[in-house]
């Protein structure tokens, strides 16, 4: 008679559990969206039922907001850690400048894009949309005081308007970016030139 034995597969405790759902809809929304972030969507790519999902998560709004928030989150860390090889503001921002845009529109831009088009049916997301945007904003007006402190801008500037009007161009220009772009001008210079406007200098200094 041969013997035989089974191994019992291990339960994930609740914590492990949330983490591996949330990892799952952050990899769904970079894929493929966040409008892709449903409840099956999620429970397949974890391989459970659908039914767990809805156990361990806090509803279907609240996951599909810290989806965003943790995607959009990292853009800003990825973008603040390429920004650290200088202490020239104009560099930085010049960096900076360059990693949104890329080559291509990247696929935060339409976690984005859809952020602000959901968000006017989920308040949960509505309200992660907002601060993500303020972090943003207080990072890039941050960037903007240093330039100011070091003297390397033209004249008196207002930080926080200057960052959100530079918040405004890239989003847009993000935006345009998913369904229709001309190679020249790109989407890099075109904000560039804007921007070296707003913060009296030339565009050539926000150059990297």
């Amino acid at each position: 008679m041969t013997e035989t034995s089974t191994v019992r597969r291990a339960r994930k405790t609740p914590a492990e559990r949330r983490e591996e759902i949330a990892l799952a809809a952050r990899e769904i929304a970079l894929a493929d969206g966040l409008d892709a972030v449903t409840l099956r969507a999620v429970a397949a790519r974890v391989g459970v039922a659908p039914g767990l999902v809805a156990h361990h998560a806090d509803g279907m709004d609240a996951l599909v907001a810290e989806a965003f928030g943790a995607v959009v989150a990292e853009e800003l860390r990825a973008v603040r850690a390429a920004m650290g090889v200088t202490d020239a503001a104009t560099t930085r921002l010049g960096i900076l400048l360059d990693t949104v845009f890329g080559e291509e529109p990247n696929e935060v831009t339409l976690v984005w894009v859809q952020g602000w088009a959901l968000g006017t049916r989920n308040e949960e997301l509505a309200v992660r949309v907002r601060a993500e945007m303020d972090s943003w904003q207080r990072a890039l007006a941050a960037e903007i005081d240093r330039g100011r402190e070091r003297g390397e801008f033209g004249g008196a500037v207002d930080a926080d308007a200057i960052a959100w009007h530079l918040l405004a161009i890239i989003d847009g220009l993000g935006a345009q970016g998913l369904v229709r772009w001309r190679a020249d001008p790109s989407r890099t210079d075109l904000t560039r030139r804007a921007l070296a406007a707003l913060l009296g200098v030339t565009p050539d200094a926000l150059r990297p």
